[in-house]
């Protein structure tokens, strides 16, 4: 007889209680509070994640903010990644055994001793990484895989230009775009930063602050533009960035830390014939969520086995301290992830 896909014996060991960070009111970093919460138990298709590891994330920012509730029936615990060990089943969950280690992307619920995640999204820790760099690799990856590679389609010889490069989304992008053919253009906030961005793989990093990053992006490309750009800044690099595409280029909008709103001329985007596209990750369906996990799995999970991809971690704080993380994000003096440790 086949076994349940839950066994009484994995759900019985679990505690009742455990520690997660609350989020009473919206507000700042010290909003975020540790509390008591009931540990969560798997549904169909569910499996659920002893957490070793979180990141930390813009969205997460916006929701402790009020500004990015999470969607129906998602954990109102904030945290969109995580890396941990398979503690429990639910009905119909495949491909997992108790005790493997994953890491998984969420809608909610990450910052916590125990998050549910759904079965098709994890995946597994890759070979050679620890639990907390493999928490690092969720959100970036997707986000990246999905906006650059699936909805802008990126390919070998295009230049392709990331806003932010030394953010997790940035070092994610720099690396993948490099790993993957294309010439890569970075913007970052001061020259250390830019360091990094050519460290990591770009061709062409420009220090946003002491830079036109449209005039160097005419200038290295004979005056033809990049071919994709992926942006998060919104507000007034929006015009900017119609000025440094290509005709027939692809702009990726992921985020508004500028701004989504801007008052412009479109005739840019006519005369160019360009495609200025948007996408979230978050509130999508788990089908796509699972097609996005198997192609990582296919086509990057074996470029970060091989050293040639990686997650880029700038500290990590412990889950308590979880506002302290937040504060330190708001700088933007980081580099890479921002990590919250388990015990």
């Amino acid at each position: 007889m086949t076994e349940p896909a839950m066994t009484e014996p994995a759900v019985s060991n679990l505690p009742a209680s455990m520690t997660a960070i609350g989020l009473p009111t919206p507000g700042g970093p010290e909003a975020l509070v540790p509390e008591q919460r009931p540990v969560p138990r798997p549904g169909p298709g569910e499996i659920l994640v002893k957490v070793a590891a979180a990141g930390v994330n813009r969205p997460d920012v916006m929701q402790r903010k009020g500004f990015y509730p999470p969607p129906p029936g998602a954990s109102d615990i904030p945290g969109l990644e995580i890396a941990g060990e398979v503690v429990a089943l639910g009905e119909g969950a495949t491909g997992w055994t108790l005790g493997d280690k994953v890491c998984a992307l969420v809608s909610g619920g990450g910052y916590a001793e125990y998050c549910l995640a759904d079965a098709a999204s994890a995946l597994p820790v890759p070979a050679g990484l620890s639990l907390l760099e493999a928490a690092a690799l969720p959100e970036t990856f997707f986000t990246v895989w999905t906006n650059v590679f699936d909805l802008a389609g990126l390919k070998a010889g295009e230049n392709f230009l990331v806003h932010g490069g030394t953010s997790g989304i940035g070092t994610t992008a720099i690396q993948l775009a490099k790993a993957f053919g294309a010439r890569v253009f970075a913007t970052a906030g001061s020259a250390a930063k830019c360091d990094v961005c050519r460290d990591l793989g770009a061709d062409v990093a420009i220090d946003y602050k002491t830079e036109d990053f449209v005039a160097v992006i005419k200038e290295k490309t004979g005056g033809k533009g990049v071919n994709v750009i992926l942006d998060m800044v919104g507000g007034s690099y929006i015009p900017r960035n119609y000025e440094a595409a290509s005709p027939q280029g692809r702009i990726v909008q992921i985020a508004f830390m500028d701004g989504s709103k801007v008052q412009m001329d479109f005739i840019r985007l006519m005369l160019k014939r360009l495609s200025h596209m948007g996408s979230t990750l978050r509130s999508r369906p788990k089908a796509e969520k699972a097609a996005i996990a198997a192609s990582l799995r296919e086509k990057v999970w074996p470029l970060i086995e091989a050293g040639t991809v990686k997650p880029v971690l700038d500290r990590s704080f412990p889950l308590a301290q979880a506002s302290a993380a937040h504060a330190l994000m708001e700088t933007s003096a980081h580099i890479g992830k921002i990590m919250l440790k388990v015990d």
